[in-house]
């Protein structure tokens, strides 16, 4: 475990008419329990309701869980929109039921991670931590 007294900031957010949360909801509760400050946006947000929350919440990290399919859909559309409000910056990583091409595609288009069922919940936490201080190490000024 990395420990550097930091407490990081991240939403987990579920774009998109999938109505399957318990994935999204444990590893909400993981990283809280790991420390985290965790917003858990609820069911069927759309991309823009996800990039307000982020505007409003200056996440460290941003977590999207997909079941239904429609990762290569929404996912674009909310990395879009995060550039487009200024918060290209933020980490994006991306959970859920994703084929290895699709998973490859959402790398290439500015995703950090992609996790599928079974992850551990520490690995996540670790790449969510590595992430978070990176992003704020750059956010620092010199």
């Amino acid at each position: 475990m990395i420990t550097t007294g930091a407490t990081y900031r991240v939403i987990v957010a579920k774009p998109g008419l999938d109505g399957h949360d318990r994935g999204a909801r444990v590893v909400a509760r993981a990283l809280r329990d790991d420390g985290f400050e965790v917003i858990y946006t609820g069911l069927h947000q759309t991309p823009e309701m996800i990039v307000n929350a982020c505007i409003q919440e200056d996440p460290d990290a941003l977590l999207l869980s997909i079941l239904s399919g429609a990762h290569m859909a929404l996912i674009p559309r909310v990395l879009g929109a995060l550039r487009d409000a200024g918060l290209g910056d933020t980490p994006v990583l991306a959970g859920g039921i994703i084929p290895d091409e699709d998973a490859k595609n959402l790398l290439a288009l500015g995703v950090k991670r992609v996790m599928g069922p079974g992850t551990d919940t520490h690995d996540i936490a670790e790449v969510v931590r590595g992430l978070a201080a990176e992003r704020r190490a750059k956010l620092e000024p010199k």
